[in-house]
């Protein structure tokens, strides 16, 4: 019977060896070449130890490039988790009819590319032409360039994501939403609870576990569906002002060719994402209800 013991590891042996050779080998490769200088040209890398990390964080870049990335998880936060949790719980148990309808049409903009989001939102937010500007110009009120006023830019950028991510996430939330058992909210009723009681003592415990996965996902992959609208609106301007950890990155090592800086911002990019895990593990979980 001694023969069952290493059959485990004889089927994990291809999940394993395909996520060290495609997940774990190539971080490894980033951090030895976050140590060199190289432009991807010359055949011969230059070591240089920590002088590519020492370069960003006594640059000002870095502070501009952290707040933009926390400006843009705190948009889309409340466009794409609290607004779509908030809606759900209105379309599960407050609108009866119709909600079908609803959610199509607000899941129709997740089916389309981050591309042709992109180029919609451009002519949308186009200052001479776009119906937003036609919108100002009625009430005598001039429309900026979105795409180029500093003050204005991340959150174009971020309505972008927005519109193409919020029916996905309200979707998912809905189907927690309706999973709540409704013995508990009648019974609650009988007892004349108030519907913010529902809410917050029957409907967020019990799609707490949901609402954690979504909280996740709006913020790990929300950062990295705003390369597309960076690179083909912004390109991470105007003067750094759009650009965010993920697309730094990018800019580093296929726009300015110093690989040794982009892999310096994938690592600081990769330490942020695991703080943010364990934050999310350490104190999020405290606040989720397991019913098992």
């Amino acid at each position: 019977m001694k023969h069952y013991h290493w059959q485990p590891a004889l089927f994990l042996a291809p999940a394993i060896i395909v996520s060290l050779l495609f997940s774990y080998w190539p971080l490894l490769q980033d951090i030895w070449l976050s140590f060199h200088s190289w432009n991807m040209v010359s055949p011969n890398m230059k070591f240089i130890g920590l002088q590519n990390y020492l370069q960003l964080i006594s640059g000002p870049e870095l502070i501009k490039v952290f707040s933009n990335t926390f400006i843009y998880i705190a948009i889309l936060v409340s466009i794409n988790f609290l607004l779509p949790y908030l809606l759900s719980f209105v379309m599960a148990h407050r609108i009866h009819r119709f909600s079908f309808f609803y959610r199509s049409i607000l899941f129709i903009p997740s089916t389309l590319s981050l591309a042709v989001a992109s180029i919609i939102f451009l002519w949308i937010f186009n200052p001479l032409a776009g119906p937003i500007s036609l919108l100002l110009s009625t009430m005598g009120l001039d429309s900026p360039s979105w795409f180029k006023d500093p003050s204005f830019v991340i959150m174009a950028i971020s309505l972008i994501i927005g519109w193409k991510v919020f029916g996905y996430n309200l979707i998912v939330l809905f189907a927690a939403m309706v999973a709540v058992p409704k013995d508990l909210i009648e019974a609650a009723k009988l007892e004349n609870a108030s519907s913010w009681h529902i809410f917050r003592h029957i409907i967020v415990p019990i799609t707490s576990p949901t609402a954690l996965y979504v909280f996740v996902i709006t913020i790990v992959f929300g950062l990295q569906y705003v390369l597309v609208p960076l690179n083909m609106l912004t390109q991470g301007g105007p003067d750094q002002s759009s650009t965010n950890l993920v697309y730094i990155v990018y800019q580093y090592g296929f726009v300015f060719f110093q690989t040794g800086k982009a892999a310096a911002f994938a690592v600081l990019t990769m330490l942020v994402y695991a703080g943010f895990l364990v934050i999310k593990s350490k104190l999020l979980n405290k606040l989720v209800h397991y019913e098992n």
